[in-house]
C-alpha cells in the first residue's frame, strides 16, 4: 500500500493518500488521531502511521 511514497510524507501527500482537502489535513494532524510529530513548522507524518489510521478508519484493525 502506498509504494510510490516515501517512508515520511509531506502534508500534500497525505492530501493525495486521503483524498482530503488542506484544511482537513491539518486538522487531522492536530487532532492527534494520527501518528506525526512537528519540528518548528515541518510536519513529520510516517507513512505507516498513515495506513494505520486508514486500517482504524474502517475497523481493519
Amino acid at each position: 500500500m502506498f509504494e510510490q511514497y516515501n517512508d515520511l510524507v509531506t502534508v500534500e501527500e497525505l492530501c493525495e493518500m486521503l483524498s482530503i482537502g488542506k484544511n482537513a489535513a491539518y486538522k487531522l494532524l492536530a487532532s492527534d488521531e494520527l501518528k506525526c510529530s512537528r519540528s518548528n513548522r515541518i510536519w513529520k507524518i510516517p507513512k505507516q502511521g498513515v495506513i494505520e489510521y486508514i486500517k482504524k478508519q474502517n475497523n481493519l484493525a
